[in-house]
């Protein structure tokens, strides 16, 4: 088993935490994870890839360990998380990366590999959206509402995202057997995104979130222009980023994989087996990366 490192570095006069684990001489892997967690959620998969990579999985600014400076302290935007991940990836002197987004990690990587495209060797998006069609309107809706107008009434409908409930429904849904998925989960995000001032933090970066459909038509020249390799694995029951959203990966990059599993919106608490498998035997045939 190979030791996982628990790191701060600072970066831009904040201080950002990272797991980190694998050769420093490995091939890097960078892990960007969603709304309402951190790195946690990668604290299962970093052990089983770290004996072939070198592993880098950091908690954005506002979320896990890492600074949450409030509102008044610091704009949250989405450039903003994009740009303190990649301050922090120089320090590690991580130049060549392949990256796996999930959730708010995604529109994180789109920007990463649209401000330097030649560092970005692979891509795998676990429901990680870049595409309009992946929306499940039933939960963007009142989200859409928010961006348009930020009043009391679609702040308060917004706010229901932070609750111990939808955390443990966005866990939950769409898993056959829930009985794979720990309490700890929505548990430990929930104590997160409760703590004090944290709540106009999450409701800064909702707001922002519009600000990721204008970047997709670049994301898409990027993808048809680069020919990255393409990783599609997701969760076919997810009600948050449908189906729709993995398969269009394929209009602009037609060698793109793309896996639906039985599964919701955080896979790797149900399908963590599969999803590595995936995972390895994509870098192996994509970039030659070792797969035992």
């Amino acid at each position: 088993m190979h030791a996982i490192h628990y790191r701060y570095a600072e970066v831009d006069g904040r201080r950002l935490f990272y797991r980190e684990a694998g050769a420093a001489d490995a091939p890097a892997l960078v892990l960007l994870h969603g709304f309402p967690t951190s790195s946690h959620m990668f604290r299962n998969l970093i052990p089983l890839l770290a004996g072939r990579y070198r592993v880098i999985a950091p908690d954005h600014l506002g979320f896990g360990l890492s600074d949450a400076p409030p509102v008044e302290e610091f704009g949250y935007t989405f450039d903003a998380l994009a740009g303190l991940t990649a301050g922090l990836l120089r320090g590690l002197g991580i130049t060549r990366y392949a990256m796996y987004v999930q959730d708010y990690g995604a529109p994180v990587g789109w920007r990463l590999a649209l401000a330097d495209p030649a560092a970005i060797t692979a891509i795998i998006t676990q429901n990680g959206n870049g595409y309009e069609s992946g929306f499940v309107e039933a939960f963007w809706q009142p989200v859409r509402e928010y961006w348009q107008d930020q009043n009391p009434r679609t702040e308060a409908a917004v706010r229901q995202a932070l609750t111990l409930d939808a955390i443990r429904w966005q866990y939950l849904t769409g898993v056959p057997d829930e009985s794979l998925v720990s309490p700890e989960t929505w548990n430990h995000d929930f104590a997160l995104v409760s703590r004090p001032g944290n709540d106009r933090v999450q409701l800064a970066l909702f707001a922002d979130y519009a600000t990721n459909l204008p970047l997709y038509p670049k994301l898409h020249a990027y993808l048809r222009d680069s020919e990255v390799p393409v990783l599609a694995v997701w969760g076919r029951s997810d009600q948050i980023f449908g189906p729709a959203g993995a398969l269009a990966f394929a209009d602009d990059a037609p060698s793109a994989e793309i896996c639906l599993l039985d599964g919701g919106h955080f896979l790797l608490e149900s399908h963590l087996g599969a999803t590595v498998a995936l995972i390895r035997h994509f870098l192996r045939r994509r970039l030659g990366w070792p797969v035992r």
